[in-house]
């Protein structure tokens, strides 16, 4: 499906972006467009892959006349592009309502403007039942490329939302945080009871291609991933080390949800993953005949059926050397 495509990812230079582009370089693509507003990342990535097929673009997602711009001749985007860490969303809040949400809106006109035939957008499970500002922004940028499809007219731009959890070893997470503390001989833990979805970046990227070739437009796709406990993945990055409870974080929970009670009345169940289908009439009868969830189900790293083993979680830890 992506012989001879153009594909653009905004936040192309980002542990996703930059995972995502080295795949897809595999295949017989025409072009890909790096979005992203960092000229020395750019430049770095440009000396690591070297691809005669990559383009560069400098530009915001902030910027609707850019995003325009970059969109000319372009198949597919994918947006990854936000303001992410939670602390700095907590104590910047227009910041990343700005990224997040104008920024969503950006790019939901300019696809429809420059007829993009597929948009497939990056969410969190921070986004399900949000209590921090990041989760909110999230939350809005969701509903906002579902309910695009509502309003695209007589263009064939498709828009869906693909949402996981914690990625292993990427920026920013607690695993680099964890492995720099082992060297004090003291890792902090915000709480011992405290659960997370866990995946790696090899599966977060074949989840949006697979949710590629599914999407109708309108769905949230959601894998079905496992869990972990904050207590196993102190033991496995530093099992000599004393803990030292800390306290919850402002905006953090106890235990992440990908797919609320409420969601579940409108979710199908497949094998690998749920999709989460829009209440809006545009949708038709896509899918009409499979059955949903019940309405109290919820999936949640608490509850999740899937756990990794202190064993499990070393292995994983030990590849990202």
């Amino acid at each position: 499906m992506l012989k001879n495509k153009t594909i653009l990812v905004t936040g192309g230079t980002g542990s996703f972006g930059k995972k995502f582009i080295r795949r897809i370089l595999k295949e017989d693509v025409k072009k890909v467009i790096v979005f992203s507003r960092d000229e020395l990342k750019q430049y770095e990535m440009k000396q690591e892959f070297r691809d005669p097929r990559i383009r560069f673009f400098i530009g915001d997602v902030r910027d609707k006349e850019r995003l325009h711009r970059a969109f000319y001749g372009v198949d597919i985007v994918i947006h990854a592009a936000a303001m992410k860490h939670v602390e700095a969303c907590e104590y910047n809040p227009f910041e990343a309502v700005k990224t997040n949400i104008y920024g969503a809106q950006n790019i939901i006109e300019a696809a429809i403007d420059r007829n993009v035939k597929q948009v497939i957008a990056l969410s969190t499970d921070k986004a399900a039942a949000p209590v921090n500002l990041y989760g909110a922004t999230k939350l809005a940028s969701d509903k906002l490329f579902v309910a695009a499809n509502s309003y695209v007219g007589d263009k064939p731009t498709q828009f869906s939302v693909v949402r996981y959890g914690n990625v292993v070893g990427s920026r920013g997470s607690v695993i680099p945080f964890f492995k720099k503390m082992k060297e004090t001989g003291i890792l902090p833990v915000t709480d011992e009871r405290m659960t997370r979805f866990w995946l790696t970046l090899d599966q977060g990227v074949k989840f949006v291609l697979d949710s590629l070739t599914r999407m109708h437009g309108g769905e949230i796709f959601v894998p079905k991933i496992p869990s972990m406990n904050i207590m196993d993945l102190a033991k496995a990055i530093g099992p000599n080390c004393a803990i030292e409870i800390v306290g919850i974080r402002p905006g953090e929970k106890l235990h992440e949800v990908m797919v609320t009670q409420d969601d579940a009345r409108h979710t199908i169940e497949y094998n690998e993953y749920y999709v989460i289908t829009p209440e809006f009439a545009w949708w038709g009868d896509k899918l009409k005949d499979e059955p949903r969830l019940r309405e109290s189900f919820e999936y949640s790293s608490e509850t999740n059926t899937q756990w990794l083993s202190v064993k499990e979680l070393e292995q994983m830890v030990n590849e990202l050397e």
